[in-house]
């Protein structure tokens, strides 16, 4: 076999396999250990924040791009890191109870990513929906991505209006005289998530 001919075959193979590449959708897995979220609460007097867990999730990545994705976040973690003793453990068991997530009867809450829009630098325009107490609502935000062949890193923070998911204790929109009691509607997620293939 002369050279000629095998540099025919190589190139051919070579394409071959760029081909069957294109649009091939890889899974990377979320590591709940390589994965943080923190959140900030905040009111009139003030403002509380804390962690809670994810429970699980996947991305999908195509042709160098994130694409889809979905997690689910473990309620029933919520932690207070401000405080501590007893005035933690009471603001916990507040915040798990049906004033606020009613962990018991939902202990998942999900967001699922219905499309992710590269814009520059590794920076998505990201839409889903996202689900707590059982009900799903769009919500959208900036994320930046990372990946290789091996592991996904992203980061985001999240605003999120928690009277649309029927949390509404100390909702100055529903309780026009609580006075300086009010709790501020929006709460912010600080999402680290790290996955692998």
């Amino acid at each position: 076999m002369n050279l000629l001919l095998i540099a025919g075959i190589a190139v051919s193979g070579i394409s071959h396999f760029s081909f069957a590449q294109k649009g091939e959708k890889t899974n990377f897995e979320i590591k709940p250990g390589s994965s943080t979220i923190q959140w900030v609460g905040k009111k009139l007097t003030g403002e509380h924040t804390g962690s809670i867990r994810i429970k699980s999730g996947n991305v999908q990545v195509a042709d160098g791009k994130m694409i889809t994705g979905v997690f689910e976040i473990d309620m029933v973690t919520i932690n207070c890191t401000d405080m501590e003793g007893e005035w933690k453990g009471k603001l916990e068991t507040h915040l798990k109870s049906d004033d606020f997530f009613s962990t018991q009867k939902f202990p998942v809450s999900k967001l699922e990513i219905t499309k992710a829009e590269f814009t520059k630098d590794n920076i998505y325009n990201i839409t889903g929906k996202l689900t707590i107490k059982g009900i799903t609502n769009d919500i959208s935000f900036p994320a930046t991505v990372e990946f290789d062949n091996n592991k996904f890193a992203a980061v985001a923070d999240i605003t999120v209006d928690r009277t649309k998911w029927d949390i509404r204790y100390g909702s100055k929109k529903f309780f026009e005289d609580i006075g300086d009691k009010v709790i501020y509607d929006d709460f912010t997620l600080k999402v680290k998530l790290g996955a692998t293939k």
